[in-house]
Protein backbone atom coordinates (compact mmCIF):
# COMPACT_ATOMS: atom_id res chain seq x y z
CA UNK A 1 0.00 0.00 0.00
CA UNK A 2 1.02 3.15 -0.80
CA UNK A 3 0.49 5.26 2.30
CA UNK A 4 1.48 8.74 1.26
CA UNK A 5 -1.02 8.64 -2.21
CA UNK A 6 -4.08 8.85 0.38
CA UNK A 7 -2.82 12.31 1.54
CA UNK A 8 -1.38 13.97 -2.05
CA UNK A 9 -4.11 12.46 -4.23
CA UNK A 10 -6.85 15.20 -4.24
CA UNK A 11 -4.41 17.74 -5.18
CA UNK A 12 -3.31 16.47 -8.39
CA UNK A 13 -6.92 16.98 -9.58
CA UNK A 14 -6.79 20.41 -11.24
CA UNK A 15 -10.05 21.50 -9.70
CA UNK A 16 -9.28 19.97 -6.23
CA UNK A 17 -10.16 23.56 -4.80
CA UNK A 18 -13.53 23.81 -6.20
CA UNK A 19 -14.81 20.11 -5.46
CA UNK A 20 -13.69 20.10 -1.70
CA UNK A 21 -15.15 23.33 -0.86
CA UNK A 22 -18.39 22.51 -2.32
CA UNK A 23 -18.05 18.87 -0.61
CA UNK A 24 -17.11 20.57 2.46
CA UNK A 25 -20.02 23.25 2.55
CA UNK A 26 -22.55 20.29 2.20
CA UNK A 27 -21.06 18.81 4.99
CA UNK A 28 -22.10 21.95 7.16
CA UNK A 29 -26.12 20.74 6.68
CA UNK A 30 -27.17 18.76 9.58
CA UNK A 31 -27.44 15.08 9.69
CA UNK A 32 -27.71 15.17 5.83
CA UNK A 33 -24.32 16.66 5.39
CA UNK A 34 -22.58 14.42 7.30
CA UNK A 35 -24.41 11.24 5.32
CA UNK A 36 -23.90 13.21 2.12
CA UNK A 37 -19.83 13.78 3.24
CA UNK A 38 -19.95 9.78 4.24
CA UNK A 39 -20.80 8.97 0.35
CA UNK A 40 -18.13 11.39 -1.21
CA UNK A 41 -15.46 9.94 1.02
CA UNK A 42 -16.82 6.26 0.02
CA UNK A 43 -17.19 7.67 -3.73
CA UNK A 44 -13.21 7.75 -3.58
CA UNK A 45 -13.04 4.52 -2.75
CA UNK A 46 -14.93 3.17 -4.89
CA UNK A 47 -12.90 4.74 -7.73
CA UNK A 48 -9.67 3.36 -6.10
CA UNK A 49 -11.39 -0.13 -5.97
CA UNK A 50 -11.84 0.71 -10.22
CA UNK A 51 -8.89 2.01 -10.33
CA UNK A 52 -10.12 5.00 -12.14
CA UNK A 53 -7.92 7.83 -13.23
CA UNK A 54 -9.93 10.20 -11.26
CA UNK A 55 -10.44 10.11 -7.78
CA UNK A 56 -11.56 13.10 -6.85
CA UNK A 57 -15.42 12.99 -7.11
CA UNK A 58 -17.80 16.35 -8.32
CA UNK A 59 -20.95 17.03 -6.54
CA UNK A 60 -23.82 14.19 -6.89
CA UNK A 61 -25.73 15.24 -4.02
CA UNK A 62 -28.64 12.95 -4.25
CA UNK A 63 -26.46 9.30 -5.69
CA UNK A 64 -23.79 10.24 -2.51
CA UNK A 65 -26.13 10.94 -0.05
CA UNK A 66 -27.61 7.61 -0.49
CA UNK A 67 -24.01 5.74 -0.46
CA UNK A 68 -23.59 7.48 3.18
CA UNK A 69 -27.03 6.21 3.91
CA UNK A 70 -25.81 2.96 3.00
CA UNK A 71 -22.70 3.16 4.87
CA UNK A 72 -24.56 4.04 8.31
CA UNK A 73 -27.22 0.78 7.49
CA UNK A 74 -23.87 -1.55 7.38
CA UNK A 75 -22.41 0.36 10.14
CA UNK A 76 -25.51 -0.10 12.33
CA UNK A 77 -26.33 -3.56 11.34
CA UNK A 78 -22.82 -4.20 12.53
CA UNK A 79 -22.51 -2.33 15.34
CA UNK A 80 -25.47 -3.96 16.86
CA UNK A 81 -23.40 -6.35 19.10
CA UNK A 82 -22.29 -3.45 20.84
CA UNK A 83 -25.28 -3.26 22.10
CA UNK A 84 -26.31 -6.51 23.19
CA UNK A 85 -23.03 -6.78 25.03
CA UNK A 86 -24.95 -3.91 27.37
CA UNK A 87 -28.16 -5.72 27.91
CA UNK A 88 -25.92 -8.44 30.66
CA UNK A 89 -25.55 -5.26 32.60
CA UNK A 90 -28.88 -4.38 32.67
CA UNK A 91 -30.57 -7.39 33.32
CA UNK A 92 -29.02 -8.84 35.99
CA UNK A 93 -29.63 -4.94 37.85
CA UNK A 94 -32.89 -5.33 37.08
CA UNK A 95 -33.43 -9.22 38.22
CA UNK A 96 -31.17 -7.92 41.40
CA UNK A 97 -33.78 -5.35 42.23
CA UNK A 98 -37.01 -7.62 41.51
CA UNK A 99 -35.28 -10.17 44.08
CA UNK A 100 -34.58 -8.24 46.91
CA UNK A 101 -31.03 -8.59 46.80
CA UNK A 102 -28.82 -6.57 48.70
CA UNK A 103 -27.21 -3.78 46.31
CA UNK A 104 -23.36 -4.87 47.83
CA UNK A 105 -24.29 -8.43 45.79
CA UNK A 106 -25.75 -6.57 42.75
CA UNK A 107 -22.97 -4.55 42.56
CA UNK A 108 -20.37 -7.62 42.66
CA UNK A 109 -22.12 -9.31 39.86
CA UNK A 110 -22.69 -6.16 37.67
CA UNK A 111 -18.90 -5.56 37.93
CA UNK A 112 -18.06 -9.03 37.15
CA UNK A 113 -20.45 -8.66 34.18
CA UNK A 114 -18.88 -5.58 33.10
CA UNK A 115 -15.88 -6.42 33.21
CA UNK A 116 -16.52 -9.87 31.15
CA UNK A 117 -19.02 -7.78 28.62
CA UNK A 118 -16.34 -5.11 28.51
CA UNK A 119 -14.06 -7.41 27.02
CA UNK A 120 -16.15 -8.39 24.67
CA UNK A 121 -17.58 -5.19 23.57
CA UNK A 122 -13.55 -4.02 23.29
CA UNK A 123 -12.18 -7.15 21.06
CA UNK A 124 -15.46 -6.86 18.91
CA UNK A 125 -15.07 -2.81 17.97
CA UNK A 126 -11.56 -4.15 17.26
CA UNK A 127 -12.60 -6.38 15.24
CA UNK A 128 -15.24 -4.07 13.52
CA UNK A 129 -12.25 -1.45 12.71
CA UNK A 130 -11.20 -4.32 10.37
CA UNK A 131 -14.26 -5.73 9.14
CA UNK A 132 -15.91 -2.42 7.90
CA UNK A 133 -13.59 -1.31 5.70
CA UNK A 134 -13.95 -4.84 3.96
CA UNK A 135 -17.80 -4.62 4.08
CA UNK A 136 -17.82 -1.19 2.42
CA UNK A 137 -15.29 -2.24 0.20
CA UNK A 138 -17.86 -5.51 -1.28
CA UNK A 139 -20.48 -2.78 -1.39
CA UNK A 140 -18.61 -0.70 -3.23
CA UNK A 141 -17.11 -3.55 -5.52
CA UNK A 142 -20.49 -5.43 -6.29
CA UNK A 143 -22.55 -2.53 -6.14
CA UNK A 144 -24.89 -4.82 -3.68
CA UNK A 145 -25.74 -3.73 -0.30
CA UNK A 146 -26.67 -7.69 1.06
CA UNK A 147 -22.25 -8.09 -0.64
CA UNK A 148 -21.50 -5.90 2.61
CA UNK A 149 -23.58 -8.23 5.27
CA UNK A 150 -21.78 -11.90 3.66
CA UNK A 151 -19.94 -11.89 7.32
CA UNK A 152 -17.95 -15.21 5.93
CA UNK A 153 -16.49 -13.40 2.62
CA UNK A 154 -15.89 -10.20 4.48
CA UNK A 155 -14.12 -11.82 7.99
CA UNK A 156 -12.37 -14.17 4.68
CA UNK A 157 -10.93 -10.62 3.33
CA UNK A 158 -9.67 -9.52 6.81
CA UNK A 159 -7.75 -12.58 6.40
CA UNK A 160 -6.66 -12.61 3.84
CA UNK A 161 -4.65 -8.91 4.05
CA UNK A 162 -4.82 -7.87 8.07
CA UNK A 163 -1.73 -5.45 7.24
CA UNK A 164 -3.29 -3.84 4.53
CA UNK A 165 -6.27 -3.09 7.13
CA UNK A 166 -4.23 -1.89 9.76
CA UNK A 167 -2.67 0.22 7.61
CA UNK A 168 -6.25 2.02 6.80
CA UNK A 169 -7.00 2.47 10.21
CA UNK A 170 -4.07 4.11 10.75
CA UNK A 171 -4.69 6.40 8.06
CA UNK A 172 -8.27 6.87 9.19
CA UNK A 173 -6.72 8.02 12.66
CA UNK A 174 -4.60 10.19 11.16
CA UNK A 175 -7.52 12.08 8.78
CA UNK A 176 -9.50 12.02 11.99
CA UNK A 177 -6.64 14.31 13.29
CA UNK A 178 -6.86 16.93 10.33
CA UNK A 179 -10.56 17.32 10.48
CA UNK A 180 -10.28 18.23 14.05
CA UNK A 181 -7.82 20.84 12.67
CA UNK A 182 -10.40 22.68 10.60
CA UNK A 183 -11.78 23.54 14.20
CA UNK A 184 -9.05 25.68 14.98
CA UNK A 185 -9.73 28.63 12.21
CA UNK A 186 -13.61 27.87 12.53
CA UNK A 187 -15.99 27.11 9.56
CA UNK A 188 -13.39 28.32 6.80
CA UNK A 189 -11.34 25.30 8.13
CA UNK A 190 -14.04 22.57 8.69
CA UNK A 191 -14.74 23.03 5.34
CA UNK A 192 -11.86 21.92 3.86
CA UNK A 193 -10.77 19.69 6.30
CA UNK A 194 -13.88 17.37 7.00
CA UNK A 195 -13.88 16.69 2.97
CA UNK A 196 -10.42 16.31 2.48
CA UNK A 197 -9.97 13.51 5.69
CA UNK A 198 -13.01 12.16 4.06
CA UNK A 199 -11.50 11.41 0.56
CA UNK A 200 -7.85 10.33 2.58
CA UNK A 201 -10.23 7.66 4.35
CA UNK A 202 -12.18 6.63 1.37
CA UNK A 203 -8.65 6.27 -0.52
CA UNK A 204 -6.81 4.30 2.02
CA UNK A 205 -10.39 1.45 2.50
CA UNK A 206 -10.33 1.36 -1.99
CA UNK A 207 -6.44 0.06 -1.26
CA UNK A 208 -6.81 -1.94 1.43
CA UNK A 209 -9.94 -3.97 -0.12
CA UNK A 210 -7.55 -4.16 -3.29
CA UNK A 211 -4.89 -5.66 -1.55
CA UNK A 212 -7.22 -8.12 0.20
CA UNK A 213 -8.84 -8.78 -2.79
CA UNK A 214 -5.58 -9.77 -4.42
CA UNK A 215 -4.41 -11.52 -1.76
CA UNK A 216 -7.69 -14.15 -1.74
Amino acid sequence: MDFGAPFTFPFEDPDWLKKIALAGLVGLIPIVGQLFIAGWGLEVARRVIRREPVLLPDINFGEYLGLGFKQFLIGFVYGLPLFLFGLPIAIVGGIGGAADMDAETIGILVTVISCCCGGLALIYTLLLAFMMPAALGRFLDTGELSAAFKVKEVFALVKAAPVPFLIAIAGSVAAGFIASLGSIVFIIGVIFTAAYSMAIIGHFYGQAYNEAKAAL
